[in-house]
């Protein structure tokens, strides 16, 4: 009797928990992963290959050659607009920064990929879906700059859902910015490269994520400028299957190479070595 009154105790949930959840669930196949592996093997399902999103921190490690990352973004997003929805959004960012860490959706600094020289930006989708802000605006485009004074390679790893509404007009013209800033790169023939994850769309799709040298998309990242289902609706019409996913991105020409997440930095360091005028040309890399 004793035997079976301990396995009809109750197990410990929510803070009287004191044992870490070891496994996760595929949100693709449904396959129990296990966690420590699972992070291990960059939030890539080893069943299905599905790509899950990544922290950012794990994202810059998984690029940055280790211990050569120094972060450069410092700016704090500010409401000009006393912008007011639900709530207002001085409370919305304050909630965002306490469940990220972080001050706004971007995480950006100096680094070597590969021996190569570069600046790393990776845009937080836990950030307000990675939206871009006059911060992100602003981050990019120093991050452009300083690359360019420092004659460093630019890797940015997009994944947002476009522009930030709370800032209105102000959201918006960050996409000028950035795209203007990008010529100071032009000039010095310095290589951009641009890693497209899952999901890429709005302004940031339109403006500095689709004109790097290279760009390299995950698979099945959804790319696009609006929604598969606001687009059916606008043009009444069934869409393609696949439609705005990295594969079909692929095979109409608007990206240049859908690469497994395991193999990226690999691929990222060979276009680096190929495009930067200050390394030297090596055969066969």
């Amino acid at each position: 009797m004793a035997l079976e009154r301990l396995f009809r105790r109750k197990r410990p949930s929510g803070e009287n928990r004191d044992i870490p959840e070891l496994w996760t669930k595929c949100e693709a196949c449904g396959a129990q992963l296990y966690k420590k592996e699972f992070k291990e093997n960059l939030y890539v399902c080893p069943k299905c290959g599905h790509h899950h999103r990544m922290p950012v921190w794990e994202r810059v490690e998984s690029l940055a050659d280790p211990g050569t990352f120094q972060e450069t973004t410092r700016l704090a997003p500010l409401d000009p607009l006393g912008f007011v929805d639900t709530k207002p959004y001085a409370e919305r960012l304050q909630a965002y920064q306490k469940e990220t860490g972080r001050k706004d959706a971007i995480l950006g600094g100096t680094c070597q990929i590969g021996g190569v020289p570069a600046v790393l930006l990776v845009m937080d989708y836990a950030f307000a879906g990675g939206s871009m802000g006059s911060v992100v605006g602003e981050e990019i485009a120093r991050g452009v700059e300083k690359a360019a004074e420092e004659g460093r390679a630019l890797v940015i790893v997009a994944a947002s859902g476009g522009a930030r509404m709370q800032e209105a007009a102000l959201s918006l013209m960050q996409m000028a910015k950035t795209v203007m800033s990008l010529d100071l790169l032009w000039q010095k023939r310095l290589p951009y490269v641009s890693i497209l994850t899952d999901p890429t769309t709005g302004g940031v799709t339109a403006s500095f994520a689709a004109l790097a040298d290279v760009i390299f998309a995950e698979p099945g990242a959804l790319i696009g400028f609006a929604g598969p289902r606001v687009i059916r609706q606008t043009i009444r019409q069934e869409l393609p299957e696949g439609f705005q996913r990295a594969e079909f991105l692929l095979k109409h020409g608007m990206v240049d190479r859908v690469t497994d997440r395991r193999r990226l930095k690999g691929e990222v360091v060979r276009a680096l070595r190929h495009l930067h005028p200050g390394v030297p040309y090596a055969p066969g890399v």
